[in-house]
């Protein structure tokens, strides 16, 4: 089997975990791989000469330069698209629906009023991004600002769009919220804010897509992120390829990349809420968020009644406290189940509690599907 997918990024390398997790369960296949760009100097044709001459049952791509020629082999191919969707062919293709959801309501669930998304408009896999995260923040009754690219390539070279950028972060309403299309853009966004004086997270709240640990882990400060499947996309592509190559004919199939939860760091460590009270008793339940705090433990924090704090949270954050505190809890649930191969019934005694019973009931509650559930399907595979 061929593959031709950058490794550089977590995209890719997340791919590739799923196809060889597939190649040990069903395999074993061979793969052929590019040679590494500081021993292939003279780039892809180099390697499309190459390609033909080998005896490949199979394709696993992203789009390039040279797709059109690696498509006209004739061999069973699966595509992960950047500038359209190509028909005929299965697509690798992110959820970006539930994507921008899920940035859309970390960044709400910070109190912001303010909203902004920042991306790349020539690209496909991710130009719907915006629009839905623009929608979403319109049905809480809120306005979402957006970047406008340079048009000019030469405009678009970092050293010169970065002060454009800058510009236009200056010129929101703050504190802001601003989704980035990408872990890089989010890189990027924090580095305009430099450029433009303003601080991450208290002026400008940043969050990216991918989860690159890398990429997040060298931004300053730290950028939060929405964690993708990539590992079982890549699965579900091998097996999809298998098939093709067992001879089932190709067809407009999506292998879709879901979200699986947001990874929260520095550029998102903000609470824009004014009211004292309620603010302290957030930041104190995201504290314990791994553990089985009660409502009497945030109201002792708060200092008010709990009569009084009730009354606060509906009116701020539109829930109380005890939905607050379950939908913490859950979120830690969520990246528990997803980052570690740890049994329900371990997660819930990590988390301080003696059983699942109650970590099961508000955990479908809140995600519609029980914790089992959620694993199978935005686990690995």
């Amino acid at each position: 089997m061929i593959l031709l997918i950058d490794t550089a990024r977590a995209y890719g390398r997340g791919l590739l975990r799923g196809i060889a997790k597939y190649s040990d369960l069903h395999g074993p296949w061979i793969f052929y791989w590019k040679a590494p760009f500081y021993r292939e100097p003279a780039g892809l044709r180099v390697t499309l000469s190459r390609l033909k001459k080998l005896d490949a049952d199979g394709i696993i791509m992203r789009e390039q330069k040279e797709t059109g020629k690696i498509l006209a082999m004739g061999l069973p191919t699966i595509v992960s698209p950047y500038s359209r969707r190509f028909s005929g062919l299965p697509n690798i293709v992110p959820d970006d629906g539930a994507i921008a959801k899920v940035a859309a309501e970390h960044l709400l669930n910070l109190g912001l009023r303010y909203f902004a998304y920042c991306g790349f408009e020539d690209m496909f896999a991710i130009r719907n991004r915006g629009e839905i995260f623009r929608k979403t923040i319109a049905d809480a009754g809120l306005r979402t600002y957006v970047y406008k690219e340079p048009r000019s390539r030469a405009r678009r070279q970092w050293e010169v769009e970065q002060n454009i950028m800058a510009e236009w972060l200056r010129s929101l309403p703050k504190p802001v919220g601003v989704m980035a299309c990408n872990d890089d853009r989010g890189r990027q966004v924090i580095e305009a804010c430099k450029i433009a004086g303003l601080h991450v997270p208290e002026e400008v709240a940043v969050i990216g897509v991918d989860y690159d640990d890398l990429v997040c882990s060298l931004s300053n400060p730290p950028l939060s992120s929405v964690a993708l499947n990539f590992e079982r996309a890549g699965y579900e592509a091998a097996e999809l390829l298998g098939q093709l190559m067992a001879g089932k004919k190709p067809g407009n199939q999506t292998i879709v990349v879901p979200p699986t939860h947001i990874v929260a760091r520095q550029s998102t460590d903000v609470l824009e809420v004014e009211d004292y009270h309620v603010a302290r008793a957030v930041r104190f339940i995201r504290q314990h968020a791994k553990e089985p705090i009660q409502v009497e433990d945030v109201v002792s924090v708060a200092a008010v009644s709990r009569r009084g704090l009730e009354r606060r949270f509906r009116r701020v954050l539109s829930r109380s406290v005890l939905d607050e505190i379950r939908r913490v809890h859950v979120e830690q649930v969520t990246r528990m189940l997803i980052e570690t191969n740890l049994s329900i019934a371990q997660i819930a005694l990590t988390l301080g509690y003696t059983g699942v019973a109650h970590i099961a009931r508000y955990f479908r509650r809140e995600k519609g599907m029980s914790a089992l559930e959620y694993r199978k399907r935005f686990g690995g595979k």
